[in-house]
């Protein structure tokens, strides 16, 4: 019994090694962090496509936004996202302490809520949280997002 407790003790301890040095490696390989992820949304604060264009793959990936149901490339999200924030003059988002990162070899995951505060060119505020789900790939020797879906809770 005592050596089947001592296989089990040494078992769990080398698991907790491997995995912490997995997140090493993750941390090392310079894998997105919550910094870079409100980076991201400091970008989309601007009102600017410009202003988060780096932070995304170009080529054929899939990203849902909250309106219409998806795009199918960064051009084209870029495109349409760029009418819908001409309707307002100022934003601000603020990624919440939810924030999950999980490194899996090339890509990174990761999920938030975000605080969101805009104000149409009318002058109406509208507040709010959103819910973000993110898939980051390393391409060129940078973390590209290359699938994102952002949604709005049911009232």
């Amino acid at each position: 019994m005592r050596q089947l407790i001592i296989v089990v003790l040494l078992s769990f301890g080398v698991a907790v090694f491997l995995l912490d040095r997995s997140t090493i490696s993750a941390a090392a390989s310079g894998a997105p962090d919550k910094a870079y992820l409100q980076k991201i949304w400091t970008g989309w604060s601007t009102l600017d496509v410009q202003n988060v264009r780096s932070y995304y793959a170009s080529g054929p990936h899939v990203f849902f936004d909250i309106a219409p149901l998806k795009y199918t490339s960064w051009a084209e999200y870029e495109k349409n996202v760029r009418n819908i924030l001409a309707d307002y003059k100022q934003a601000k988002f603020t990624v919440n302490e939810d924030a999950e990162l999980h490194p899996a070899g090339d890509y990174v995951w990761g999920t938030a809520t975000i605080k969101q505060e805009m104000t149409r060119q009318s002058g109406k505020v509208e507040m709010g949280n959103l819910r973000w789900s993110v898939v980051f790939q390393k391409q060129g020797g940078k973390w590209l997002i290359v699938h994102e879906h952002v949604s709005v809770p049911m009232q």
